[in-house]
């Protein structure tokens, strides 16, 4: 059976019911690429605090680099293994920083991980939280140059993938903090972590994911399940560890390169929640003709089909559904053919040719 390459896409920082806490997309990306054969999602749907898994049918790609790559910028190809380091920001606390470290041994002595290095940046990153959006989490970096001067001392020692762990404030929110492990509201955090592996990805061209630093906080006993993941371990650094292992390479398309295990062109379709129909990738996808399948899955956003005039967008009730809309897609069977009510096919005439 031939794959059907298929873009998953939750946006972060947007209180999606589905995909919008610590990994909890993460069963739902292992049917749509069970059902696809080749699925290319982003750490916000894979990373889940302290779990993850490794998918052979799963591209790990930053959100940014998974824009440019909709677009037909990259190229992906398959690794074996990544080399990884690790950027710290150089405000973390010594025993935090110490707690990561550990966790970095973990994972290559349990996991087999080739984790290479780590560098400190020279100045704070200084992360502030921007409470003001709206309800979308977001966020910036107050020395954003340090950043990709650590990442670059890592590139020229040969690291191919890049963890970036970054000191978030002590004094977040804790009312909507604990509006969010309770599962009522946007994780606050989130918006600002899409900011800064973005840097990374745009400034330096390799896969990347990062990890909040976070002290302890007080026990929850009212906890969402779909927060969960984030309460069991010091650090968020091993499933940003196991995504990156085998991330695919980024390979840009002007450098006329053939050696690629997955071209944009072999792009069909791409899931995407009903209400976050304005991102970047799915606006690009829908310029080249691809299908959208839009998702019900609540989120603070309200861009939806009513908004969009494109035949190729279907919406389906839930993420069950689109992987049976993908499975069909993929073996060659008209969707239409299997709802209903079932229409007559259209009747053409020389009017319609003049028209």
């Amino acid at each position: 059976m031939e794959v059907s390459p298929t873009i998953f896409i939750i946006p972060t920082g947007i209180g999606c019911e589905i995909g919008g806490f610590a990994g909890d997309a993460l069963p739902t990306a292992k049917l749509l690429a069970s059902a696809s054969g080749c699925l290319i999602t982003h750490p916000n749907v894979m990373n889940g605090g302290s779990l993850s898994e490794k998918n052979k049918d799963i591209f790990y790609v930053e959100g940014y680099s998974l824009d440019r790559f909709v677009k037909g910028e990259i190229g992906l190809k398959s690794v074996k293994q990544q080399k990884i380091g690790i950027i710290f920001d150089s405000s973390i606390e010594h025993e935090i920083l110490m707690r990561h470290l550990q966790v970095a041994d973990a994972c290559v002595a349990t996991l087999g991980l080739d984790v290479d290095s780590y560098v400190l940046t020279e100045k704070p990153l200084g992360i502030v939280i921007d409470s003001e959006s709206k309800g979308i989490s977001g966020g910036l970096i107050e020395n954003p140059d340090a950043l990709i001067a650590a990442g670059e001392i890592l590139i020229d020692k040969g690291i191919t993938a890049i963890a970036i762990v970054a000191k978030f404030p002590d004094n977040l929110d804790l009312i909507k903090t604990n509006s969010y492990r309770e599962g009522k509201g946007v994780d606050p955090i989130a918006g600002v972590e899409a900011v800064i592996s973005h840097l990374i990805s745009k400034f330096l061209n390799v896969p990347c994911a990062h990890a909040p630093a976070l002290s302890p906080i007080e026990l929850n006993e009212n906890l969402d399940p779909r927060a969960a993941s984030e309460e069991i371990g010091y650090t968020f650094l091993p499933s940003v560890l196991i995504g990156l292992s085998e991330s695919p390479d980024l390979i840009d398309l002007t450098d006329k390169n053939e050696n690629l295990t997955l071209h944009p062109s072999q792009i069909e379709s791409i899931v995407v929640p009903s209400g976050a129909l304005g991102g970047e990738a799915v606006l690009s996808g829908i310029e080249r003709g691809l299908n959208v399948i839009s998702v019900k899955n609540e989120n603070i956003l309200n861009l939806d089909k009513q908004n969009l005039n494109y035949p190729k967008l279907i919406e389906v009730d839930n993420y069950l559904e689109a992987a049976g809309l993908i499975l069909a897609i993929r073996e060659g069977i008209n969707p239409k053919s299997i709802r209903r009510p079932l229409h007559n096919i259209n009747k053409l005439t020389f009017k319609n040719k003049l028209s």
